[in-house]
């Protein structure tokens, strides 16, 4: 599901997202915890940003889903480079398909932005011409999956 405002300025995308702690939902499959437990949160107006790397998220977010600390790594931003913490096991679910992917943390309030690894990982591609995401074939001759 995708979002367009029509105040949205050309080329700008934005998505709904659904995030899900992934050893949560193991643990609710192999019922160690029950469903309600499994801790998933919805995110609206998710810029997707071609700039960023990967999933990016804000301190609250990773809070609400109880994401395991990963490392610590230094990231290159507008303003330089600093120090930031990758968060590991978040399960994303975007326009039918779903994966499993690191995620940095963003200091503060900022919003959440999803970079190209899972975008490319999903076979989902910007169509920045209309403003929205486009599933690539997952089958036959055309599909985006290639072992070279």
């Amino acid at each position: 599901m995708m979002t367009t405002p029509t105040d949205t300025p050309m080329g700008k995308i934005t998505t709904t997202l659904t995030i899900t702690n992934r050893i949560d939902a193991g643990a609710a499959q192999r019922s160690l915890i029950p469903v309600e437990q499994v801790r998933t949160i919805t995110l609206e107006n998710v810029l997707v940003d071609t700039g960023a790397t990967t999933l990016c998220l804000p301190t609250s977010a990773i809070a609400q889903l109880g994401l395991e600390l990963l490392k610590e790594v230094d990231v290159a931003t507008a303003n330089g480079f600093s120090k930031a913490r990758i968060f590991r096991d978040a399960s994303i679910s975007l326009l039918g398909r779903e994966g499993t992917f690191e995620c940095l943390e963003l200091p503060g309030s900022r919003d959440a932005l999803l970079g190209v690894i899972p975008l490319e990982a999903l076979g989902i591609e910007l169509d920045l011409k209309n403003q929205k995401l486009k599933l690539l074939p997952e089958e036959s001759m055309d599909t985006y999956l290639t072992i070279l």
